[in-house]
């Protein structure tokens, strides 16, 4: 399968060096020093204690690689929008858009009605379904844990599940084929036919540590242990179920077995903390504000959901890791 990917960051860099490993023609968008240390050494992944080079094409300009048949989108949703201009060039006329990223997606509302419009919080406009359009796109669920601790080296730590589907559900040979490609290159693939639920379930469980995670700077122990913070993530929680219920993506499971499952990793950083502590900017709209619009779309109350994203929206501004607007 002839294969770019669009962001060299942890998920990947990992599943651009898994792919070129399995014989797959990989190659990948990347700029500054990334894309110069990936051309001089290789895409380094370190994994299970050994480490490996992936020897993959890398470019500035996607007009160099061509048309694809797969392309992975694994950007921080922050810098999706800049981008998503350029993905024109790598699009032939069955290329499969694979958004590998974290949070409600520019196609998730769309996808369940044609009437439905996209969320300003994530696709203002609509510019990026305009660009990306739903036809092309399957929708993916990352469930493992990786890092980039510099430029074009990837550190995986657990986890191999990734889950694909249609956007507006059921079954498809596209869904097969990028299972079989996934799982050949030593994934979990699975294929799903309700990816929607599958995103809103990660979701549920990321929406709540991550900012609570940049507020306090604690790592995921303490949060659970303090039992004010605890109990305020619990009614958060509980209003994006509600939604789900509304949405048709209805979760089987309480915030208390979420979050022991959570308590089970032992204690780490959250990626909106670790992108807090670098200095970048957070994935606040796909992970909280999305939630809050759905919410308000939908007639769900959100007081908790709503005192998350301000406060955590407020911490961003002043420390310029979120646009100065109010939303």
């Amino acid at each position: 399968m002839k294969v770019a990917v669009v962001g060299l960051g942890a998920v990947g860099g990992l599943i651009a060096a898994r792919m070129a490993a399995a014989g797959h023609a990989v190659s990948a968008l990347a700029r500054g020093e990334t894309l110069a240390r990936v051309r001089e050494r290789g895409l380094v992944v370190e994994s299970a204690g050994k480490r490996s080079v992936a020897r993959i094409a890398v470019a500035e300009e996607a007009q160099t690689l061509g048309p694809q048949e797969l392309v992975v989108i694994a950007l921080k949703a922050p810098a999706l929008a800049a981008l998503a201009p350029r993905i024109a060039a790598l699009l032939g006329p069955s290329t499969v858009l694979l958004p590998a990223m974290n949070g409600v997606p520019w196609w998730f509302m769309p996808a369940a009605a044609p009437s439905e419009p996209p969320l300003d919080s994530v696709d203002p406009g609509g510019r990026l379904l305009a660009a990306l359009p739903i036809a092309r796109i399957l929708g993916c669920v990352v469930h493992l844990a990786a890092s980039c601790p510099e430029p074009g080296l990837v550190r995986h730590g657990f986890g191999e599940r990734l889950i694909v589907g249609e956007p507006a559900g059921g079954d498809s040979a596209r869904v097969g084929a990028v299972c079989t490609a996934l799982a050949e290159s030593g994934f979990e693939a699975e294929a799903s036919a309700d990816v929607r639920r599958e995103v809103w379930y990660k979701l549920w469980g990321n929406m709540t540590m991550n900012p609570v995670s940049a507020l306090t700077g604690a790592e995921s122990t303490a949060i659970l242990d303090d039992p004010l913070v605890h109990a305020f993530m619990m009614r958060t929680m509980a209003e994006a179920a509600a939604i789900g219920e509304r949405i048709g993506c209805p979760i089987a499971q309480s915030g208390e077995e979420r979050m022991g499952l959570a308590r089970k990793l032992g204690s780490f950083k959250t990626s909106m903390l670790q992108d807090a502590l670098a200095g970048r900017p957070i994935e606040l709209d796909a992970l909280v504000a999305s939630v809050h619009e759905i919410g308000a779309r939908v007639g769900v109350a959100t007081p908790n959901i709503g005192a998350l994203l301000g406060l955590t929206r407020l911490m961003a501004q002043q420390r310029g890791l979120y646009p100065a607007r109010s939303a």
